[in-house]
């Protein structure tokens, strides 16, 4: 039973981010969380341009709190806007900024496009970067193009929790243009990175000279075999002295 409560969740979850990015084109939506509190739910939207989101006199946020309030059953939706920091290290945002470029100018500039994006996301920062375009571009036969820059990880782990991944499409009078980013953030840890540590040689120095110092104590306690001998026959040899108790007249 508690199974299910999850995958249940995360199923609602799942259909009211791709309702809420359906909804909200071209504002720089990036994703979408929520979270139980004891007020209702509370949904926070991450994008590049909130005013776009809250419309004039926050209208539009109003009309999709009453949309999702129906939709889902939601008891007191509770919907907060929060302003992503860095646009070019978001791979949601950089497919949709590349989507909307192909729209407003057509394919025949998608070379252009192509890197001026992958430049943008390597002066933000990141460790790579791969962009992949493919349809009826630039002529009527479907081909894919492929533009990429640094260090990027394809397989393991990394790869599928550390890589940040999205999908976009164009429609053009052409047909339909498919876009995949792929962009590895700076602040990503590589099992295989190794650091070097500097304080070695003062590690050393304190070693040496603890066996100085150790081999100076030694020096001291030492005492010859034979001499140790002698002052053992000496000692045996002395009489002991008897202890007389005189007699109290």
């Amino acid at each position: 039973m508690i199974e299910r409560r999850f995958i249940a969740q995360k199923m609602k979850e799942y259909q009211i981010e791709e309702y809420i990015s359906k909804n909200l084109r071209s504002v720089g939506h990036s994703h979408t969380k929520m979270v139980k509190t004891p007020l209702g739910e509370k949904i926070v939207i991450y994008a590049s341009r909130p005013g776009l989101i809250v419309g004039r006199k926050g209208q539009n946020i109003k009309d999709l709190t009453s949309n999702l309030k129906k939709k889902f059953n939601l008891e007191n939706p509770q919907i907060e806007i929060s302003e992503v920091e860095n646009l070019n290290l978001d791979a949601n945002i950089v497919a949709e900024r590349i989507t909307d470029s192909l729209e407003r100018f057509g394919a025949e500039k998608f070379k252009a496009i192509g890197h001026k994006s992958m430049e943008d996301v390597m002066r933000s920062g990141a460790l790579g970067v791969e962009i992949i375009v493919s349809g009826k571009i630039p002529s009527s036969r479907a081909k894919s193009w492929r533009f990429y820059s640094g260090y990027l990880k394809k397989c393991g782990d990394i790869a599928i929790t550390g890589v940040n991944k999205s999908q976009g499409q164009a429609k053009l009078k052409t047909g339909v243009i498919g876009v995949k980013i792929s962009i590895m953030p700076p602040d990503i840890k590589l099992p295989d990175k190794v650091e070097l540590v500097k304080d070695q040689e003062k590690k050393v120095e304190e070693v040496e000279e603890e066996k100085a110092a150790d081999t100076e104590d030694k020096n001291t306690n030492d005492v010859p075999a034979e001499q140790t001998k002698e002052e053992g026959k000496a000692k045996a040899k002395k009489p002991r002295k008897k202890q007389v108790k005189e007699d109290e007249s």
